[in-house]
């Protein structure tokens, strides 16, 4: 007997994508989505680039890689028809040495395995074709890879929800899950009033919270969330239009975070960033009100240990960039010349929602699970906006509906 009374938890946009595919599937049935903030898209929907990624890097066949493909197709089709900014701004990966240009090579065939349209290796020549003020030895182009923002698609999955005859609830921090025969009772906090809510399948998509929300419904211990901030600075207005699109670095396998790219937003602005460095506190984006409880969860954990002997190299590198912005600057003016001197404005930051195994190992792929009557979004990082449609509909196939 299919469900017909349906909890989401969390309101950002996987959350969203996923409340209004059940509306989708199920007319007529009860869609209830809980959030603990007093609107939507308040953590990592709402505080990252806005990137439509084309899905260049990831592992042909994974379920990042076939999500990554088929979210693209969706969030393009749902801005275009909603009136949406999206704009195909196109994308370089830039190689400057030789070594870079190897692994670009292994980048452009997962690429091409993965169906990414219109992909091709180019020279300086090409390069400055594309983009006049940026330089290397090759690259990559791919001409589909968008920029949106996903906090206004977010707001209109939501507005959908509602249109379907959903509820939303803000402000209503979960506290318990009771998931056994049938069906899953779940508390939450709501200023002073607690609120006692009955359903027939709940859906965790809480980010930052993941894992802990997932305990509530029985999950397992790991994977964790080991958070990390990432800081964009916003360049000067005369440097809004340097670039045509984006311009990533080559990631190098020795650090486990992409490196400083530079990054337009479709209002115009031109990012450079991020960093990357342990957050302390999963919603400490200030930088200034320390998270006590999350950095001794994170200080307790043995996998975190092992993880950080492991890129002690690449914390020193990041620590660098974390403390001076003329050092964080430099290494976009390898890629754009032209930006030596500029003056840029740091930003809010965001925060990386990564889970990590019991053995330290950043979890690369999404991982979607289901125990009993809750489906658990243990895992969805970059990609995740991108792919949110996907991860959607893929979650009701396989969890929801089983």
């Amino acid at each position: 007997m299919l469900k017909q009374n349906f909890g989401v938890i969390g309101a950002g946009i996987i959350g969203a994508a996923v409340a209004r595919e059940l509306t989708k599937r199920f007319p007529g049935a009860s869609v209830t989505v809980l959030d603990k903030e007093p609107r939507a898209a308040q953590h990592q929907t709402g505080h990252n680039s806005g990137v439509v990624h084309a899905g260049l890097y990831y592992e042909p066949g994974s379920l990042k890689a076939r999500l990554c493909r088929r979210g693209v197709s969706l969030m393009r089709e749902y801005a275009l028809d909603r009136g949406l900014p999206y704009e195909e701004c196109g994308k370089l990966v830039v190689a400057l040495n030789e070594a870079e240009e190897a692994r670009l090579g292994a980048i452009y065939e997962k690429a091409v395995a993965n169906g990414v349209p219109g992909v091709e290796m180019i020279g300086p020549d090409g390069i400055r074709d594309a983009e006049p003020n940026a330089v290397g030895r090759s690259a990559l182009r791919s001409p589909q890879t968008a920029i949106i923002d996903y906090g206004a698609v977010t707001r209109e999955l939501l507005s959908d929800v509602e249109h379907a005859g959903g509820q939303l609830i803000f402000g209503a921090e979960v506290t318990d899950i009771a998931n056994r025969g049938g069906g899953c009772a779940v508390g939450a906090r709501r200023g002073e009033e607690t609120l006692r809510l009955t359903f027939d399948h709940v859906v965790v998509c809480a980010g930052l919270q993941s894992d802990r929300v997932a305990k509530l419904a029985g999950g397992a211990e790991h994977p964790k969330i080991v958070p990390f901030f990432g800081q964009y600075s916003r360049l000067s207005p005369e440097y809004r239009t340097v670039l045509n699109g984006l311009v990533y670095p080559v990631p190098d396998p020795a650090y486990p975070f992409l490196g400083v790219h530079l990054t337009k937003r479709v209002d115009g602005e031109m990012l450079v960033g991020p960093n990357a460095f342990l957050s302390f506190g999963r919603e400490n984006y200030s930088g200034r009100h320390i998270g006590i409880s999350d950095s001794f969860a994170v200080a307790s954990d043995p996998g975190f240990w092992r993880f950080a002997s492991r890129n002690v190299k690449a914390a020193v590198r990041e620590f660098g960039g974390v403390i001076s912005r003329r050092r964080f600057l430099a290494g976009a003016e390898q890629y754009v010349p032209s930006l030596r001197g500029a003056e840029s404005t740091p930003i809010t930051r965001g925060i990386r929602a990564q889970a990590m195994d019991r053995s330290g190992n950043l979890v690369d792929d999404f991982v979607i699970e289901r125990i009993g009557e809750a489906t658990l979004v243990r895992n969805a990082p970059s990609p995740g906006a991108t792919s949110s449609l996907a991860i959607a509909e893929h979650l009701v196939d396989t969890t929801v509906l089983r």
